[in-house]
């Protein structure tokens, strides 16, 4: 499989398909604490997390602001996480300030590891064929030979995903279907990941939004009944007793204008309407997540020039 680049997202995505998700890590934590670790300070009910359910999950700042999305898949006694590289030194770094209290515990990033993204039913039915029925819904997983597959969300106009975790050597037959199956470039995946409404962090977005703003309610990454954990207090009060007024949605838009993380968007009075989660560029427009105040309607600007958008549709 080659590491296919590409500023621009195709139109359609193409299936089948891998990607190599080279903006992405892959930590593992390991040692008896790992558990009590997890459950303390992300938003996942750690003892959900087993070898067919691989969930995502949340880390918040005691004032319920998301500094971390992640998937948690165990592995064995140990937990794997992802985190984009970009943020992942500040994210161990600050995670292992709690750490510190389970002794015989370590969180290391796995230097060998990498993700590939698997786009359309296809690509899976020629990897693993005996695996598709037990990759039914987001989140299931199932253990292969170095590593682990994962079914993530699909696009919301019903493209399946994948994920596959390699941490080890994949047995000849699965690397060399791998590498029979067509590479497509990074951006293709960034794309998908709009299309599925999955939301990601960068360093101009850490710690601006509870999780609820960016839906991730909707990708299976909080459980509401869970004991307490950093950020749990705002979470929690948020779902039971507040009143959501901005959140996640994704807008097609055909100006040529390329929208940045962290960057806001406003109305025709000039007035804030958003903040901008993460965008991508294919060969027919633009498509960008935003997080919307929920009164907001009619064009939205980006400094003074209109962007022509319209709400696009997420599963």
């Amino acid at each position: 499989m080659s590491d296919t680049e590409s500023p621009l997202a195709s139109h359609p995505l193409p299936q089948p398909c891998c990607v190599s998700v080279s903006d992405r890590i892959i930590v593992r934590i390991s040692g008896p604490g790992t558990d009590k670790f997890l459950q303390g300070q992300f938003s996942q009910q750690i003892e959900d997390v087993t070898q067919a359910h691989s969930p995502r999950a949340a880390a918040c700042t005691p004032k319920g602001r998301t500094y971390c999305l992640t998937r948690l898949v165990r592995d064995g006694d140990d937990i794997l996480m992802e985190l984009p590289a970009d943020l992942s030194d500040g994210t161990v770094t600050h995670l292992r300030k709690y750490l510190m209290l389970f002794r015989g515990t370590s969180m290391e990033v796995e230097s060998d590891a990498r993700i590939v993204g698997l786009l359309g039913d296809a690509a899976v039915e020629k990897l693993l064929p005996e695996s598709t029925s037990a990759l039914a819904v987001a989140g299931d997983s199932v253990k292969i030979s170095g590593g682990h597959l994962i079914r993530t969300m699909d696009t919301a106009e019903g493209m399946a995903r994948y994920e596959l975790w390699q941490t080890g050597d994949l047995d000849t037959s699965l690397q060399q279907a791998l590498e029979e199956i067509p590479a497509a470039p990074l951006a293709d995946w960034q794309a998908s990941e709009i299309a599925a409404g999955v939301a990601s962090l960068t360093a101009a977005t850490t710690e601006s939004f509870v999780p609820q703003m960016l839906n991730w309610q909707h990708v299976g990454g909080i459980h509401f009944k869970k004991g307490c954990y950093t950020g749990q207090e705002v979470v929690a009060r948020m779902h039971f007793k507040g009143k959501l007024k901005q959140r996640m949605q994704r807008i097609d838009y055909a100006a040529e204008v390329d929208l940045a993380p962290g960057e806001t968007l406003r109305n025709s009075d000039g007035k804030a309407a958003g903040e901008v989660v993460s965008s991508a560029r294919n060969h027919a427009g633009h498509s960008a997540l935003v997080v919307l105040r929920r009164d907001t309607d009619g064009v939205l600007f980006k400094d003074e020039q209109p962007l022509d958008s319209q709400l696009g549709t997420l599963p």
